[in-house]
C-alpha cells in the first residue's frame, strides 16, 4: 500500500458510486462495502471524501480497522498515522492499564525472570488465545482440544498451580524458567494474562476446572494415580474438574448427599448423586469428586478421582456467561469406581477439599482485580476520545472523579496482594493456611467489592455502549454480566467477611480494652 494521495484528491471521491474516506492517514475505498454497511449506506455518504477518524472512533474499536484493511488503497502524502494498537505482547502505556512495576515503579517483589516470563505469557496469549476468544465468548461450545495441548506444551497450564514437582512434568515453562525457580509471582502472572483477555468465560473454559480440580490429585493423590493422570492433565491431553458443590449444598460441603458404597468385594465404590455449576464439567475426562461414605458431617465425606465412564453424564447448565465454561450438572447413576481411586484417606475428604481453597481464592482474587483494571483501562480510554458538548468526555470533573475511584481501588487491592503472594513465597503450605487464610479471604471480598465499583462506575462512563455485547463497549459490558461470578465462587462475599473477621478474633489479644 504505497500509493499516496492528497487530500483534496480524496474529497474528488465523495459519491456513492465512488466513495473514499481517510482515517487516520490511511485512505479507504469503501465504493463497494457501502451496500453491506451494517449501519445503512447513509452513514457512510455523509462522509464520504472526508476525514472520518473522528466519526470511526466515536463508533467502532480500532481493531475494525484490521478487518477491513482489504479496502485500504494508500495513504494521505506527507502524513502519518497517529494513533497505533498495542503489538501483541506489548505492556499498555495509558496510565494504571498495567499494575504499577510494570508501568515503571519499583518494587521488592519482581525480577529480571518475572519479567522475561510476563513477555512469553502474554504474546503467547496474544497470539494463540486472543484470536479465538470473542468467537468463543459469543458463540460458546467446547474449547479445542488443541488449544489446551498448546498451553500444555507452552508449560502455561503448569504455571497455573503453583510452585512444586509438577513443574518437572512438562517439557519446559514459558521464558525456559526453571522449575525450581518458579514462584507464586509467576504464577499470579500467568493468572491475570488470561484474565486480561475480557473474555471471562473464554477464560475459564480454558481451566477454570484444572487449576482448582489438579491441585487434590497432586498434595493427596496416590503415587500410581499421580504418574496415571497428572501428566496427560498438564500437557493438556486430558481435561478435570472439581466437583463438590450440589443442588443441596453449595458453601455447606458438610451436608452433601452424593454417596459412594462399597462393593461386597472391597474393590470398587458405586456413586449415585448430582453435583451443580461443575465449571468445565461438560467436557472434563476427569471429576475429583466429594462424597459421602459415611454417617453425617465432616466425618463422612471422601474424595474419589472419577473417569468419565458410564453412568456418569453431564448436561450444559446456561448461565451468565458463555457456555465456553462448560459449567455443567452431573448426575452420577451406579458409577463404579475401583478403590484406588480415593484421594487421601476414607473418610478423610474434608481437609482435602479445605486444603486448596486459600489458593482457589486467591487465585480469584487475581482474575477479578485484573479484570477491573482492564474495564477501568476501557473506560479511560473512551473518556478522552468521546466528545460530548464539543470537548472530550474526560474534561467533565464527574468523570475524572469516577476514574479516580476506579483506579484507586484497583491499586488497593493490587498491592494487598502482591503483599499476600510475597507471603506466600516465604510460607510453607500449612503456614499459609494458619496465616493467610483471614488476609485472603477479606481480600477476595474486597476485590469483588471493588469489581461492583469499578463495574457500576465504568458502565456509566460508556453509557449504552456498556450494555451492548458488541461494540466499543463490549468489555464493559461482559465485566457487568459476570463480575458477580467472583463474590459466589469460592466462597461467597459474606462467608469471606465473616471467615476473616473470625481469623482475626483467633489472634485477639485478651487484654485489649479502649
Amino acid at each position: 500500500m504505497s500509493k499516496t494521495f492528497t487530500r483534496d484528491e480524496v474529497s474528488r471521491h465523495n459519491k456513492a458510486d465512488d466513495l473514499w474516506i481517510i482515517i487516520d492517514s490511511v485512505v479507504f475505498d469503501l465504493t463497494r462495502f457501502l451496500p453491506a454497511h451494517p449501519g445503512g449506506e447513509h452513514v457512510l455518504i455523509e462522509i464520504a471524501g472526508k476525514d472520518a477518524t473522528e466519526e470511526f472512533y466515536a463508533l467502532h474499536r480500532h481493531s475494525i480497522l484490521q478487518k477491513f484493511s482489504k479496502f485500504a488503497i494508500g495513504n494521505i502524502a506527507g502524513e502519518a498515522p497517529k494513533i497505533a494498537q498495542q503489538e501483541n505482547g506489548a505492556v499498555s502505556k495509558v496510565p494504571y492499564a498495567e499494575s504499577s512495576f510494570w508501568m515503571g515503579s519499583k518494587t521488592p517483589y519482581y525480577n529480571e525472570s518475572h519479567i522475561a516470563f510476563r513477555k512469553a505469557v502474554r504474546a503467547f496469549v496474544d497470539a494463540e488465545l486472543r484470536p479465538h476468544a470473542q468467537e468463543y465468548e459469543d458463540n460458546g461450545g467446547k474449547v479445542a482440544l488443541e488449544l489446551y495441548q498448546k498451553m500444555g506444551r507452552f508449560g502455561l497450564l503448569a504455571s497455573r498451580i503453583g510452585p512444586g514437582a509438577h513443574l518437572k512434568f512438562v517439557p519446559s515453562l514459558p521464558a525456559g524458567i526453571k522449575p525450581e525457580n518458579f514462584d507464586y509471582f509467576h504464577e499470579l502472572i500467568a493468572h491475570e494474562e488470561i484474565a486480561r483477555l475480557g473474555s471471562p468465560g473464554f477464560a475459564d473454559g480454558l481451566g477454570a476446572g484444572f487449576v482448582i480440580g489438579l491441585p487434590p490429585i497432586m498434595a493427596f493423590g496416590s503415587k500410581e494415580m499421580i504418574q496415571k493422570v497428572v501428566p496427560s492433565i498438564l500437557l493438556g491431553d486430558k481435561r478435570v474438574s472439581l466437583a463438590i458443590t450440589e443442588p443441596y449444598a453449595g458453601s455447606d460441603v458438610a451436608n452433601i448427599r452424593c454417596t459412594a458404597k462399597r462393593t461386597p468385594d472391597g474393590k470398587f465404590f458405586i456413586v449415585n448423586g448430582v453435583k451443580k455449576w461443575i465449571t468445565n464439567g461438560h467436557f472434563s475426562d476427569y471429576f475429583v469428586t466429594a462424597v459421602r461414605t459415611g454417617g453425617p458431617g465432616h466425618s463422612g465425606i471422601s474424595m474419589l478421582l472419577i473417569e468419565r465412564s458410564d453412568g456418569l453424564e453431564t448436561k450444559q447448565m446456561k448461565t451468565a456467561y458463555s457456555s465456553a465454561a462448560g459449567t455443567a450438572y452431573v448426575t452420577y447413576d451406579n458409577v463404579k469406581v475401583p478403590v484406588e481411586n480415593l484421594i487421601g484417606k476414607e473418610g478423610g475428604g474434608f481437609p482435602v477439599i479445605m486444603f486448596n481453597f486459600n489458593h482457589e481464592r486467591w487465585l480469584i482474587i487475581a482474575a477479578v482485580n485484573r479484570g477491573s483494571r482492564l474495564v477501568t483501562e476501557e473506560a479511560f480510554k473512551w473518556a478522552v476520545q468521546r466528545k460530548v458538548f464539543g470537548k472530550p468526555l474526560i474534561e467533565q470533573p464527574v468523570i475524572r472523579f469516577k476514574l479516580a475511584k476506579m483506579i484507586a481501588e484497583v491499586e488497593s487491592v493490587q498491592n494487598w496482594l502482591e503483599n499476600v503472594t510475597y507471603n506466600m513465597t516465604k510460607m510453607s503450605y500449612k503456614e499459609q493456611s494458619l496465616h493467610l487464610a483471614g488476609p485472603i479471604a477479606l481480600l477476595k471480598y474486597q476485590s469483588t467489592r471493588v469489581a461492583h465499583d469499578v463495574s457500576d462506575d465504568a458502565v456509566q462512563i460508556l453509557g449504552g455502549r456498556a450494555i451492548t455485547k458488541t461494540g466499543l463497549g463490549s468489555v464493559v459490558e461482559g465485566f457487568q454480566r459476570t463480575y458477580k461470578y467472583g463474590s459466589i465462587l469460592g466462597g461467597s462475599e459474606e462467608i469471606m467477611a465473616d471467615l476473616g473477621v473470625r481469623q482475626a478474633l483467633k489472634s485477639f489479644p485478651k487484654d485489649a480494652r479502649l
